[in-house]
């Protein structure tokens, strides 16, 4: 069984300020760029049928439309969620399709640790990058491995 997992940060967003709703933060011209950029890349890798999921930010939601594809917010990929509940929403290891999550730092970054096995409980994602891991089964071993690492400047 093998089960593909995105993860996407959202792009660069416009700096948080006392007293701003952070989930209505949006992304800067620069992001709308660099979600645009990988949007493109992505959409011409990602099989039909790919399960997105996004958290219900606005930076998040704006960088899922650049994609142009349907996906549904789901608050486990809120800023605030850990790395177990964006699993959860995800089905991972067991789900059947590609899900393509898009949400926030640290979150992102804890989930990948948890999955490669990193001494850190953290791993650095720059805004607007992607990493796509696999679950797959090899001679009775489950094993995750890392498919592709992008960011939106190399693209």
């Amino acid at each position: 069984m093998t089960m593909d997992l995105i993860f996407w940060r959202h792009a660069e967003a416009e700096d948080w300020t006392e007293g701003c709703d952070d989930l209505q933060r949006s992304l800067t011209a620069r992001g709308e760029k660099q979600a645009k950029r990988m949007a493109s890349w992505l959409d011409r890798q990602l099989p039909d049928g790919t399960r997105i999921i996004c958290s219900p930010a606005r930076r998040c939601e704006q960088t899922a439309l650049a994609l142009g594809r349907k996906y549904k917010l789901r608050s486990e990929l809120a800023p605030d969620t850990t790395a177990e509940a964006m699993l959860g929403a995800a089905g991972w290891p067991n789900g059947k399709s590609v899900v393509l999550m898009i949400g926030h730092q640290p979150s992102v970054g804890q989930a990948i640790s948890l999955l490669l096995g990193l001494k850190h409980d953290s791993c650095p994602v720059r805004k607007g990058a992607l990493w796509w891991i696999r679950s797959r089964e090899r001679d009775g071993d489950v094993q995750t491995v890392v498919v592709t690492v992008q960011s939106p400047e190399l693209l």
